[in-house]
């Protein structure tokens, strides 16, 4: 009996691995980005947190700049996760290992993207949206890629 995994190929499991951790980590990064905002703007959510800078403080939970950040993890959570998942079934389609690899990396370098363009370094429109779609697009064919191969 053959083995699921045995046409993996090993070079594009090894991308999907890479980018994997590299998004793992961009996502881990998010947290304390939001804490450095909330410090930088004292716009603590806690009454805890608010008064253990100063009694007055109050909790304060519409910040635009902290809210900002709280959007770009949120819509990283709703776009990387799935990726997570559809990335690792494409790989049991036997792709093409440039194809394959190639838009991991794409996937990747959008997702970057579109934290720094939305969170870090704000840019205007369309920025923001084509770094979504840079990864939306490669995940959406993967999904479809896959979706064909077992149907």
């Amino acid at each position: 009996m053959t083995n699921v995994f045995d046409s993996v190929d090993d070079a594009s499991l090894r991308a999907y691995l890479f980018w994997v951790s590299v998004l793992t980590a961009k996502m881990l990064f998010m947290s304390p980005l939001t804490s450095l905002t909330r410090v930088r703007k004292m716009a603590f959510a806690n009454p805890e947190d608010a008064s253990a800078v100063s009694r007055k403080l109050k909790p304060k939970l519409d910040d635009p700049d902290v809210e900002r950040v709280r959007r770009a993890h949120q819509n990283d959570l709703e776009n990387i996760l799935p990726f997570f998942a559809i990335g690792f079934l494409y790989l049991l389609t036997n792709p093409a290992p440039f194809l394959a690899i190639n838009l991991f990396r794409l996937v990747a370098a959008s997702r970057i993207i579109h934290t720094l363009v939305y969170a870090v370094f704000i840019v205007p429109q369309p920025a923001r949206f084509l770094a979504f779609m840079g990864a939306m697009v490669p995940t959406a064919y993967m999904a479809v890629q896959t979706i064909l191969y077992f149907l």
